[in-house]
């Protein structure tokens, strides 16, 4: 059982209360840009908005749902009590103090840079401080997981770590390293000049810094997702979970691939040689790996769950399948929306092929897809498997739920693919405002309202789910079954070193992202005429 249950309640709460203000800020944004408005008078407006919306969506949200779910997998896998506690409270509170430091002087105007920071522009440091201390709090997260995990190994010596907790290691360590490249460049390169030290910046160092960070934190947003497909779904559809080896495979794969593949988003940039854009590029497409072992193992877990329900057939079993459950419905939509986000990524990916869709608003639809899709929609499926176990109150509202689930598959579909569709027009990314009577774009203003009609959607479908969670806390109080995560056919009695452990992948990782990122970083700190002046932006 969850002994700290206050604890797991606050990072969630706090996590889809920032999140329900996010959507709300990001369908302003559609609305306003669409045909459907006017341009803005101060089209500053946007730009602060973008840069909540993306802070929030960013670093704050997806941060506090793995250190929450981090939480209650630490005490429910383990079976013992979180070390550490106060420490957690702390890394908290930093997070709170921390996200109102960053959105505070953006809300004022003084921090229009967007989440990725764009440099040479420089706004007020109050908001690098708050993604600091956002970042610092979530390293404490990082080290109580590995405290916990070692403190269980020393009482359980020889024995196979369990599964969930494997993960969510994985999980914390692949943050704690990708997010080195964003405090680097924060602490080195961008508030010197926003603290008045300097008035020039080193922009293209800047950048190779923060790619170290831009991509693998992708991977830092789907961890938790992944641990549901392995760890809850099969078990809440009456399943087993296929192979307990793939499992680890994949999150240690994961480490392994995801973190040294940044630079290509530097694709367009000139700083980063042609070489080393190529073998990020090599390396990006080697991610396809775990993923395509999670999707056949969870479909043959799927399988197994359909066959055992009477399912027969080549194909016949999927009629078997509990489509009215929602872990099955959050499942399948959050596959079909990998799948297509996946084979969008393959286009951004390619070293030739990124120049058709580059800075557009293919860029948008694809991450959307990704995180807005297939990873938040198993945050919701994550939250209503874990609510009955932290109130203690029965979720009764099963057909809300699918109503959910639906309108935000939907409204993400509706949303993302008309942008992927204006972006291979052309239509860039991250504007003001549009103007549809020029020839060359009043053909996409019908596909521009059509997002903004799947926008609205969400903004339907998250509103339902906090309702939903809300509406929890004042059931009746019934006493849930104890909470179980999903076995494998074949449990594990022992297992090797490599996969009951994390240090070999951590050390390939670290390695690998060395061996990516150290020439570019050196050579670029070695250019006498790198540094150029800062633009401070923002109101004064």
């Amino acid at each position: 059982m969850i002994s700290n249950k206050r604890l797991v309640l606050a990072h969630f709460w706090l996590a889809f209360a920032v999140f329900g203000l996010a959507i709300l800020l990001g369908e302003w944004q559609m609305f306003i840009r669409s045909p459907l408005h006017g341009w803005l008078h101060n089209p500053d407006l946007y730009y602060r908005s973008v840069t909540a919306h993306g802070t929030v969506m960013g670093y704050v949200f997806p941060t506090l749902i793995a250190m929450g779910f981090g939480y209650a997998i630490t005490e429910l896998s383990l079976g013992q009590a979180l070390i550490g506690r106060r420490w957690a409270w702390a890394g908290y509170v930093m997070i709170i103090v921390g996200s109102v430091a960053a959105v505070v002087p953006v809300a004022l105007g003084l921090d229009s840079v967007l989440y990725t920071f764009y440099p040479p522009m420089i706004g007020n440091a109050f908001y690098y401080i708050g993604v600091v201390l956002v970042v610092l709090g979530s390293w404490i997260w990082v080290a109580l997981m590995g405290i916990n995990l070692q403190a269980w190994k020393r009482a359980h010596p020889g024995v196979a770590v369990p599964l969930p907790m494997f993960a969510n290691v994985a999980a914390a360590y692949l943050w704690g390293w990708t997010a080195v490249g964003a405090a680097l460049e924060l602490l080195f390169q961008i508030l010197p000049v926003a603290l008045g030290f300097s008035n020039t910046i080193n922009a293209g160092l800047a950048r190779v810094l923060f790619s170290w960070t831009l991509h693998a934190i992708v991977y830092f947003w789907l961890m938790p997702a992944y641990i549901a497909f392995y760890t809850i779904v099969p078990r809440a559809i009456g399943g087993r979970l296929y192979s307990d080896t793939m499992a680890r495979i994949s999150f240690a794969l994961f480490l392994v691939f995801s973190m040294p593949i940044g630079i290509h988003h530097l694709f367009a940039d000139p700083q980063v040689g042609s070489g080393f854009k190529f073998i990020h590029s090599v390396f990006t497409a080697m991610v396809t790996v775990p993923t395509l072992l999670t999707v056949f193992t969870i479909g043959a877990s799927v399988e197994i769950a359909a066959r055992l329900r009477g399912g027969k057939g080549v194909f016949g079993w999927l009629k078997a399948l509990p489509w009215d459950n929602p872990q099955m419905l959050a499942l399948a939509f959050s596959f079909v929306m990998l799948g297509f986000g996946g084979a969008g990524g393959l286009i951004n990916m390619s070293y030739q092929l990124d120049s058709t869709i580059h800075n557009t608003q293919w860029i948008t639809g694809h991450f959307h897809l990704i995180f807005g899709g297939a990873v938040v929609i198993m945050y919701f499926a994550i939250a209503y498997d874990l609510w009955p176990h932290l109130t203690g109150r029965a979720m009764r509202d099963l057909g809300m739920i699918r109503m959910q689930l639906w309108l935000w598959f939907v409204g993400m579909i509706v949303t993302t693919f008309p942008w992927h569709y204006v972006g291979i027009l052309g239509m860039p990314r991250r504007m003001a405002y549009y103007d549809y009577s020029a020839p060359g774009t009043s053909g996409e203003a019908i596909s521009v309202i059509m997002s903004t009609m799947g926008g609205a959607l969400l903004v339907v479908s998250a509103v339902l789910f906090l309702v939903i969670l809300y509406r929890n806390h004042s059931a009746s109080r019934v006493e849930p079954a104890p909470f179980t995560f999903s076995r494998a056919i074949h449990e594990p009695s022992s297992l090797p070193l490599a996969l009951n452990g994390l240090g070999l992948w951590v050390g390939l990782m670290i390695a690998l992202t060395i061996t990516n990122y150290a020439y570019p970083i050196v050579q670029l700190m070695g250019l006498p005429d790198a540094r150029v002046p800062a633009v401070f932006v923002g109101a004064k």
